[in-house]
């Protein structure tokens, strides 16, 4: 007898996954959509097959911000093995160097430095980075190396963890854009011996709690076990996406004005610039409008629920 076909639905917010190590990003959040019965779904910044750790999954409208996280600052623990260079950077891949390791503790505290605060980086040839409308990595499979820009990035902060040779554990906080495979890569080069990243973990995006995070198989015995409506109880609201903007709360006219994509003048008190959240008189979440003068232009916003 066949099973009886899902029903899927509009389901709105944001799940906080602890990514399992073997999965690629969009196969967990293939996964998780299924779970939830979502109509819709986006994850916020691949994390590689090897890694672990947070990836917010946007459902519904939250798919709509996903780019705020896509350009949030993100931490991460990284372990590192000196004396081998791969080709991917990481332990999935070949090695293509070896080299003895005659590294002090001190030698990598010093190299360290040059790669805090803003740097250029040149990312791996095995990203997902797009060249005439391909994926890096398709040409790093066929032996085709790209020329690649270095871009700037900002390493906020770059912590020493712990160095047991060949080994060497390190945390990460840095902007949006960083490989941290590359990371690994360059301070190898530095150090003189190559590396690559054997474990990498992402501890944290933009300010979302640690201890909300779920693995999926948790996941997968709630949905076995519960109603719908108790997952959704798992769900952060859509707004989070967007946390680090400021609130601009309308009154009811203000509001509908808003609700038909209309621009809408106000006093601005509060002297806001830029972009803004912004909430209904019942403080409900509209979306997100760009601040101009005494001008609340709507950028983008939620569609309410009926």
């Amino acid at each position: 007898m066949s099973r009886p076909r899902k029903r899927w639905r509009d389901v709105d917010g944001v799940f906080l996954l602890d990514k399992p190590q073997g999965m690629s990003s969009n196969d967990i959040m293939q996964k998780v959509k299924r779970l939830f019965q979502a109509n819709k779904a986006g994850h916020t910044g691949a994390l590689d097959p090897l890694a672990t750790g947070m990836l917010p999954i946007c459902l519904g409208e939250a798919t709509k911000f996903s780019q705020f996280l896509l350009d949030a600052d993100k931490r991460y623990l990284v372990t590192a093995k000196l004396g081998e260079r791969t080709d991917t950077s990481d332990a999935e891949g070949q090695v293509v160097e070896t080299r003895e390791v005659h590294v002090e503790t001190q030698q990598i505290l010093t190299a360290l430095e040059q790669f805090r605060g803003d740097i250029l980086q040149v990312p791996t040839m095995f990203s997902a980075l797009k060249h005439n409308g391909k994926p890096l990595y398709e040409y790093a499979r066929q032996g085709i190396t790209v020329e690649r820009e270095a871009r700037p990035i900002t390493i906020f902060e770059l912590n020493f963890i712990d160095y047991n040779a060949p080994y060497l554990t390190l945390e990460v906080h840095c902007s949006k854009g960083t490989y941290i495979r590359t990371l690994v890569d360059d301070l190898g080069e530095v150090l003189g011996c190559g590396a690559h990243v054997t474990m990498l973990r992402r501890t944290a995006v933009a300010d979302y709690p640690v201890a909300e995070m779920m693995p999926i198989n948790e996941l997968q015995l709630l949905a076995e076990s519960f109603p719908l409506s108790e997952l959704d109880r798992l769900l952060l609201p859509t707004d989070t996406a967007v946390s680090k903007l400021p609130a601009l709360h309308l009154d009811v006219e203000q509001s509908k004005a808003i609700g038909f994509g209309q621009r809408v003048k106000f006093a601005n008190e509060q002297q806001l610039s830029g972009q803004v959240r912004l909430f209904s008189a019942e403080n409900l979440f509209l979306g997100v409008a760009l601040i101009d003068g005494n001008i609340i232009r709507p950028q983008r916003l939620i569609t309410q629920s009926a």
